[in-house]
């Protein structure tokens, strides 16, 4: 595969040989570390102010549209949750021009019918992260985005949850809690992100990567597979091997969605993206 290495954003897509910029992103999550569904694809070695991004991009086409991929964990999954350089994953993806997220990842259920094997389409999700990077506005500007009624992209949501109700059970809403990690929760932390803060997914990687695409005017979806059930329920270990194991078995049908998803990802939304940075900045 061609690797095109980059020091600064691109300015047209000649600089990439190719004939338009990828305004779609994918990001995989746990397993998915290539696509396997572009047409003529290249690898991007992106330089960021934030460092390199946990991986080469691969871009290649989709359906008529370019797209560009980018490995969550990175190739091997190098990258625990905390560690992941978010920062740079985003800016790398925007400076190649994506302007909509569709990110894939692995989730613990924390209520009975949200089953193993089942995809969530969350809506809403719950912060409980302690020492990441969460935003591009370090100062000395300062910007503070609204994303708290539609924190994911309706418009994206939509296109998921259609696509992927063709092969599997999927659940149309759902609040994802992010913990830090890269343990997993105690039962006694489990019994709270479900009894009290009412959530019904948990996860590692949501936060602060949907914040950072929403900074800088992106769409952002995910798409999440329930893995297993979290603690709470008696005698249910948690294991990175069920996580794996589950994340396997549904690996083509995520393939078979993304691929399908791309060209309905309507354009026109980008410029709604946009508008949560108007007033946001002091």
């Amino acid at each position: 595969m061609k690797v095109v290495k980059l020091t600064s954003p691109p300015t047209s897509p000649r600089d990439l040989g190719i004939d338009e910029l990828p305004s779609v992103g994918i990001i995989g999550g746990s397993g998915l570390y290539d696509p396997g569904i572009f047409e003529a694809p290249l690898e991007v070695q992106m330089h960021t102010p934030y460092g390199l991004p946990s991986d080469n991009i691969i871009i290649g086409k989709v359906g008529g549209r370019w797209v560009a991929f980018l490995p969550r964990h990175g190739r091997g999954h190098k990258y625990p949750p905390h560690r992941i350089p978010y920062r740079a994953n985003i800016y790398a993806l925007y400076s190649l021009g994506v302007r909509s997220i569709i990110a894939v990842s692995a989730v613990g259920s924390l209520r009975p019918d949200y089953a193993p094997g089942d995809f969530v389409v969350p809506d809403q999700f719950v912060d409980m992260t302690k020492g990441r990077e969460y935003t591009f506005y370090d100062g000395p500007r300062t910007c503070h985005v609204q994303i708290g009624l539609e924190p994911f992209t309706e418009e994206l949501r939509r296109a998921l949850i259609e696509t992927a109700s063709k092969y599997n059970k999927v659940h149309t809403t759902g609040c994802y809690i992010c913990i830090e990690g890269p343990r997993f929760s105690t039962k006694a932390e489990s019994r709270i992100w479900r009894d009290v803060y009412q959530c019904d997914i948990i996860g590692m990687t949501l936060v602060p990567e949907i914040n950072l695409a929403r900074e800088l005017g992106m769409c952002y979806a995910l798409i999440a597979l329930v893995t297993d059930y979290d603690i709470w329920v008696p005698h249910q270990p948690v294991t990175a091997e069920a996580v794996e194991k589950m994340m396997a078995e549904k690996m083509d049908i995520i393939r078979r969605v993304v691929a399908e998803v791309v060209p309905k990802l309507p354009r026109e939304v980008e410029a709604k993206c946009r508008a949560t940075l108007e007033s946001a900045c002091v």
